[in-house]
């Protein structure tokens, strides 16, 4: 069984290993199939610069938000966004593509990580 603190102990982590690696925590890309456990890296990596915030919503969630300015993917669509540590993805998301975008955009994501 593992117990609240446990849960607790988890999320603090995986949120300092976020926090840890700044701005090039996440990244977005433009590929979009499904995800392989054992790779460490996106499909096809957009090499653009996003702003992540994280906060705690509970003692075992995390929240997660990768904002990005439109005009560095102007005319693209994004399938894919990952979460870093200082080199291995943590955390891979694919969905349908959503784009494409104009330089007046912002795009932002919101990712709950729930710890159980």
């Amino acid at each position: 069984m593992i117990t609240d603190k446990l849960r607790e102990t988890v999320a603090t982590l995986i949120k300092a290993v976020i926090d840890t690696n700044g701005n090039s925590a996440a990244q977005l890309g433009f590929g979009g199939n499904s995800t392989n456990p054992i790779s460490n890296g996106l499909d096809v990596p957009s090499g653009v610069a996003v702003s992540v915030q994280t906060a705690n919503s509970d003692e075992n969630v995390i929240e997660v938000k990768v904002s990005v300015d439109g005009g560095l993917v102007t005319g693209r669509v994004i399938r894919e966004l990952g979460l870093f540590n200082s080199s291995d993805m943590i955390q891979r998301v694919n969905f349908d593509g959503i784009g494409p975008f104009s330089s007046g955009e912002t795009i932002e994501f919101f990712i709950l990580l729930e710890v159980e």
